[in-house]
Formats: C-alpha cells, structure tokens, sequence
C-alpha cells in the first residue's frame, strides 16, 4: 500500500509524466463474458451506453466469436446496434479470435479497435483460440490486414504474459521476442495480460522498463487480474516504468472463462481511479456518471 510518506517521493519520480493523460479502458466484455446466465440484450444495452458517458479512453464492449465458445458474447452485434455514440468521445474494442469473426467486427464502422488475444503459452493459445502459437502468428496477419483494409487498429493481448499455470516456457526474453516480431507486422498497441493473476512487482517492472525505452512508437497497456490484496503494486509498479494504459472493471467483475476453473478477477476500475487520483495525474472523467454505471453494474453482477 502507498503511503503519504512516499507519495512525494513518487510524485517527483513522475513528474515528466505529469501531463501525459492516464488510458482507462473499461471492460465490460470481460466482466459478462463468463457469466452463466444470460444477461438480456436491452440490459448490456443500458449498462455499456451509461459507460459511453464517464469518458473512458475505450470500452472493450463485446466480441465476434463462436457463441459455442463465449454464449453470453452471442448479441454483440445487436448491442452494438443499440448503443448511443452521439455524445461521447469513447472508442469501441471487440475482441476476435479468428479471420471470420475479424470481418464481421470490421463491417460495423462503429468499432474502432479490433482485439486479438496472442498467448505466449502454447497451451492457452490452444485453449482460447483452437490455434497454435505459429497458426495464430499467421491468423494476426490477416486480421492486421483486415484493419488496415477497414481502417481499424488491431490490438494485440499478450495472454499468460506474466506466466501460466501449465508449465509452457516463460521468460521475459520469450516476451521480447514475440512483440518483436508482432510489431513488425505495424501492430502498434500491445496489452501485457496477466490472465490469471501471478504476475509479480519485478516481473512487471522488468518487462515494462524493458520494453518500453526501446519500442517509442509502441503503445504498451496492462490487463492485470488480480486479488485486492495485490492490486496496487500491480498498477503501481507499471506505472512507475512507464504504463499509460490500464484495463480495468467495476468491481474487478469477471476473468477469463477459458484459463482455469476458478475465475481471478479484473483490476477494479474503481482502484484505478482512486491510484491516479491520489497522485493527481489526468483521467478526465466524469465521476457522477461512473456512480450511476456502478449503480447499473450493482444489477446485473450482484456484488
């Protein structure tokens, strides 16, 4: 926990990052999305147009998979069809996991990032996609074509990248190297996920003070799930190495359905806020309208 003896001390380390704006993108996809019972169409409807309006940099809203694979996903495109875009400056994300449903997310010009989830664990790329490691390398090259096609950015989840539970490889030179030959395709937003939670205050300092100085024309994002006992030295220690951008939901709501029978929660977005706030860096958004999307999420979550 920081306290307001090192408050100042960290203030003045990031004093050249004082006016750079803070990326909090909200992930409503990610909380639903292992939900068993079906949440009604008209109430994702509510629940994401009330999040339109607390000005998140971008809502990860759905996803163009097989409903077999994710059912509560299976209305995107009509909850989509139902959102209210006039007033608010927030991007749209939907994550895809293949060519098929690349095309599908790319034909509504609403949608402005296209997500893929590249796992560095050959066994979750199996997992979550039916693909190897090499099949999803050439599965990103035709959704980055696909985006360039349809004027879309393509952001790519590197899943288990702070380790996995199934004993594949890891190490912070497999990272490296997998970014590397991904940003040569000019990927350009990277998402350093920890699916399922272990990621540790040096892994993520090493991995981000590593791959950030190098790559300045890359965008690097964090996708932590975590227990509320780790939480703020997940974030604090990106931060301090240069993370910008944060994924996070009400209540730390959700996980990843297809990493382990037990779901680890989101980053709470509402931490996030509190993180930032307190070392008075820029988030710009409107705190009434998050209460009353916590009041919605309090509904459909029941926490």
């Amino acid at each position: 926990m920081i306290t307001n003896v090192h408050l100042k001390t960290i203030k003045n380390i990031l004093a050249p990052n004082k006016n750079k704006h803070i990326k909090i993108i909200e992930c409503p996809r990610d909380a639903m999305q292992g939900i068993h019972d079906f949440i009604p169409t008209e109430t994702k409807i509510g629940y994401l147009n009330a999040l339109l309006q607390v000005g998140f940099h971008t809502l990860d809203f759905g996803s163009f998979v097989s409903p077999k694979a994710i059912p509560q996903m299976r209305d995107t495109a009509e909850v989509l069809a139902g959102l209210d875009l006039s007033s608010t400056q927030t991007s749209l994300l939907a994550i895809v996991a293949n060519e098929r449903g690349a095309r599908d997310a790319a034909s509504h010009p609403e949608i402005d990032i296209l997500g893929y989830p590249f796992s560095i664990s050959e066994t979750f790329q199996l997992r979550n996609t039916n693909a190897t490691i090499e099949e999803s390398l050439d599965r990103v090259k035709t959704i980055q074509e696909i985006c360039l096609q349809s004027n879309k950015q393509l952001l790519i989840y590197i899943s288990m990248g702070f380790g996995n539970p199934y004993g594949d490889a890891w190490n912070v030179d497999i990272v490296q190297d997998w970014i590397e030959k991904l940003a040569d395709m000019d990927i350009n937003i990277f998402q350093l996920s920890d699916t399922i939670g272990v990621a540790k205050p040096e892994s993520i300092a090493y991995l981000f003070s590593e791959l950030i100085p190098p790559n300045p024309h890359v965008e690097f994002g964090a996708h932590f799930h975590t227990t509320l006992a780790s939480w703020e030295e997940k974030v604090h220690n990106a931060y301090i190495n240069g993370c910008l951008r944060f994924d996070g939901t009400i209540k730390g709501m959700g996980g990843c359905p297809m990493a382990q029978n037990d779901l680890v929660g989101n980053m709470p977005s509402e931490y996030l806020i509190q993180y930032f706030n307190r070392l008075e860096s820029p988030l710009s958004l409107d705190l009434t309208s998050y209460q009353k999307a916590m009041d919605i999420a309090q509904s459909i979550f029941r926490f």
